[in-house]
């Protein structure tokens, strides 16, 4: 992980920290959030990505698409 400084006007500072406070984590980590929210809208030669992140799930559970989308086991 790569150390960095930003300066934030006081009003920015205090409206991020509260809000880091209410959802229970450091202003460091909602920073990190933002900006990987930020960077994934923006073009990318793996334009995907943009919905890293977007759905929760399990490892496997492309394991049933088939069930999913053909309401069978297996192609």
């Amino acid at each position: 992980m790569v150390r960095t400084q930003i300066s934030l006007d006081d009003e920015l500072y205090l409206r991020a920290k509260e809000v880091a406070r209410r959802k229970g984590i450091s202003f460091a980590e909602l920073c990190r959030r933002s900006l990987e929210q930020t960077v994934a809208r923006e073009p990318s030669k793996k334009p995907w990505l943009v919905f890293a992140g977007m759905f929760e799930g399990h490892a496997n559970d492309s394991a049933g698409i088939d069930r999913v989308v053909y309401d069978r086991d297996a192609p």
